[in-house]
């Protein structure tokens, strides 16, 4: 097992290299400021995958053209439910920012709104989204896809992307039950962050290139991933597929992995949000309601409800460790 070189770095320094690292590649303000506070807050809260880790990505895929670094996502709100965000070939952060308020109010009105975001490329974690509706005191549900890395259950042969799936819920007098979860045993960056860090992996985790059950990373990478929980899991993951793909018009994972130019970023897909407002819906106090509901399921022995780690994590302002090798080939795209 490698022993990692690590760096301190503040969370002010993490978004100020995020931004300037953006920049020097080509993104204008708000793709960088938005990129860059997504950057921020996965290392804030732990969520090291997508964190820095991504910003060589990011950069590939606006030097390869991919992406259009300076990208204003157009959105049109076709019905008082329905909105509809074209991302121009840009990326995702900047679209949400731009979508989000429009579909909590739409939400807030009208019960429940959906909002479709296509022409765009997703590389962060979801759970910003769907938090972000929680705290408005709505019910937040999203999902994308990505390029093949994953086997159905059964098959050995990669057809489906990690398919992340994020739900939030407000809850009452505390932070959101928010979770934020891959299809797959375990998210790609996870695994590539296992191979980088010299870490076995979970068994199930994934096949070799010979479709042999494997723990080391590096070989996992050259095969496939599995779902999580077999069949469920699988399942699962098809249901992501027609979310934000079958729904949104826009690509499922095996066409975006034809269409690729595998610059190391992300490849083009929908993404499907949906806002629910138990406020309207409720037939009763569902504030109380809840806030029993979670005190109870929080008395039992050993529990933790999903996003109170990440939370926590929040509360800590204090640097961050930042592998040193990472941050040796940030400041080297610059």
């Amino acid at each position: 097992m490698s022993v990692q070189n690590l760096t301190d770095m503040s969370l002010d320094e993490i978004y100020k290299l995020a931004h300037k690292v953006m920049r020097a590649a080509g993104c204008d303000e708000a793709n960088a400021a938005a990129i860059a506070d997504t950057v921020m807050r996965a290392e804030r809260d732990g969520s090291t995958s997508h964190g820095l880790f991504r910003i060589p990505g990011y950069v590939g895929s606006i030097k390869s053209g991919k992406v259009t670094a300076d990208a204003n996502p157009k959105i049109a709100q076709t019905l008082p439910s329905v909105l509809k965000v074209d991302g121009q070939m840009g990326y995702a952060p900047l679209a949400l920012q731009a979508g989000l308020p429009q579909l909590a109010e739409a939400a807030h009105k009208t019960g429940i709104a959906v909002m479709s975001i296509v022409n765009s490329f997703h590389f962060a974690a979801l759970w910003p989204e769907t938090e972000y509706l929680a705290e408005q005191g709505l019910v937040g549900l999203a999902c994308t896809a990505f390029k093949p890395s994953v086997a159905p259950f059964g098959a050995k042969q990669a057809f489906f992307g990690t398919n992340p799936l994020s739900f939030a819920f407000p809850n009452p007098g505390s932070s959101p039950y928010v979770f934020d979860m891959a299809t797959s045993r375990l998210a790609k960056g996870d695994v590539q962050i296992a191979a980088r860090d010299g870490h076995e992996l979970p068994a199930d985790t994934g096949l070799d290139a010979a479709g042999n059950p494997s723990t080391d990373p590096n070989e996992v990478l050259k095969g496939v991933l599995l779902p999580f929980g077999g069949y469920k899991g699988s399942a699962i993951a098809t249901m992501v597929e027609l979310l934000c793909a079958g729904v949104t018009g826009d690509n499922f994972s095996v066409e975006a992995g034809r269409e690729d130019n595998n610059d190391g970023g992300p490849a083009k897909g929908g993404e499907l949000v949906i806002a629910i407002s138990p406020e309207l819906i409720s037939s009763g106090d569902w504030k109380a309601h809840v806030a029993g509901f979670f005190t109870e399921m929080k008395g039992l022995d050993g529990i933790r409800l999903a996003g109170e780690r990440r939370h926590k994590n929040r509360l800590d302002t204090g640097p961050r460790q930042i592998n040193t090798a990472l941050i040796e080939t940030i400041y080297s795209l610059l």
